[in-house]
C-alpha cells in the first residue's frame, strides 16, 4: 500500500488575518514496504504533513491518495482509510485512558465491531508485536513505566492492524533503555509484519540506523530526499537548516580529513567499527603510522 501527495499545500486559519502557510507543493510518495524517515527543523512542518497521511487534516490545495483512493474526496470513508494507515502520536501514552491494558489496545477494534475470538486474539498479537507480555493485560496502563507505556498505546493501533502505521517522534522523552527497545521494536514491525512505516525524527543516530529514505523538511517544503548516505554527505546544507549529521558521520570526517582512508559514508557504530578495523589493519600492513 502507497501514499501519494501532489502539490499537497495546508494553510492555518485560511481567510483569516490569522492565516498561516504550513506546507506549501508538497510532492511526495512513500512506497509500499518502505522505512522513510522525516526530518526538520521544529516548525518546518513534519507533524502537519503525516497528518494529511490519513485524514486528519484536510488539504488547503493538492490531493492525498492512500492505495490510490484520493481522500480528499466526497464520499471517502476515512474511517476505512485510518484502519489502514495507523498515526501514533507524540507522546501516545497520554492518550492511554482505560482501566487495563487490555481494554486500551482493545478500545480501536471493538469499536469497529470486532469482538470475541477475533478481539483476543489482535489484542495478543498487538500486545506481543511490542513485547509487552501477556500478564500485563489485567494492569492498568498507569502503573507502567514510560516506555512500556509508550509500547501499549503504540500496540492501540497496531490492534487494528494497519498496512501503513505513521510515528511522530517515537522515542521522545524516552530513556536509553526505552529507546533502544523502541527503535528494535520498529525495525522488527517493518520487517516481520512487512509494514510500510513513516517515523518522523530529530534525532539524526536514529534516522541513520533505520530509514532507507530520508525526507528533509524547511519551512513548509521539501528540501532534499534521498537515502541516509547521501543525504548526511551534505552537512553544510543540514546545518544551514539548523539540522545536524550523525555523531560517526562526523568521527569519519575528521578521521578522513587526518588522511585516514575511510569511507564517508558510515552513519552507525557497528558501520564505523567496521570501516575503521580495516582501515587500522591496512595501515599496519603498510607501514603507516596512523598516529600521525
Amino acid at each position: 500500500m502507497s501514499i501519494e501527495i501532489r502539490d499537497l499545500t495546508h494553510i492555518y486559519n485560511a481567510g483569516t488575518p490569522f492565516a498561516r502557510t504550513a506546507l506549501a507543493n508538497i510532492d511526495l510518495i512513500i512506497n509500499d514496504g518502505e522505512l522513510v524517515a522525516i526530518i526538520g527543523h521544529t516548525g518546518s512542518g513534519k507533524s502537519t504533513l503525516v497528518q494529511h497521511f490519513n485524514g486528519l487534516l484536510r488539504p488547503t490545495q493538492g490531493s492525498v491518495k492512500v492505495d490510490g483512493v484520493d481522500i480528499g474526496k466526497k464520499g471517502v470513508n476515512l474511517r476505512d482509510i485510518r484502519r489502514k494507515v495507523g498515526l501514533v502520536f507524540q507522546y501516545p501514552e497520554h492518550q492511554l485512558f482505560e482501566e487495563t491494558v487490555w481494554d486500551d489496545v482493545a478500545f480501536g477494534p471493538r469499536n469497529t465491531g470486532i469482538s470475541g475470538e477475533e478481539l483476543e486474539n489482535r489484542v495478543r498479537r498487538a500486545l506481543e508485536a511490542v513485547d509487552v507480555d501477556g500478564s500485563f493485560a489485567k494492569r492498568s496502563p498507569f502503573e507502567l513505566s514510560g516506555g512500556e507505556k509508550r509500547r501499549v498505546a503504540i500496540a492501540g493501533v497496531l490492534a487494528m492492524e494497519p498496512s501503513i502505521i505513521v510515528l511522530d517522534e517515537p522515542t521522545a522523552g524516552l530513556d536509553p533503555r526505552g529507546r533502544e527497545d523502541l527503535l528494535r521494536q520498529i525495525q522488527r514491525l517493518h520487517k516481520d509484519r512487512d509494514l510500510t512505516v513513516v517515523f518522523v525524527s530529530h534525532n539524526m543516530a536514529e534516522v541513520a540506523r533505520l530509514a532507507q529514505r530520508l525526507v528533509v523538511m524547511d519551512q513548509g517544503g521539501i528540501v532534499m530526499e534521498d537515502s541516509p548516505e547521501d543525504i548526511f554527505a551534505d552537512g553544510e546544507c543540514l546545518e544551514a537548516m539548523g539540522l545536524g549529521v550523525p555523531d560517526m558521520t562526523l568521527l569519519m570526517q575528521r578521521l578522513l580529513d587526518r588522511g585516514w582512508p575511510l569511507p564517508a559514508s558510515a552513519l552507525t557504530i557497528e558501520d564505523a567499527e567496521e570501516a575503521i578495523m580495516a582501515a587500522l589493519a591496512a595501515t599496519k600492513k603498510a607501514g603507516v603510522d596512523t598516529n600521525a
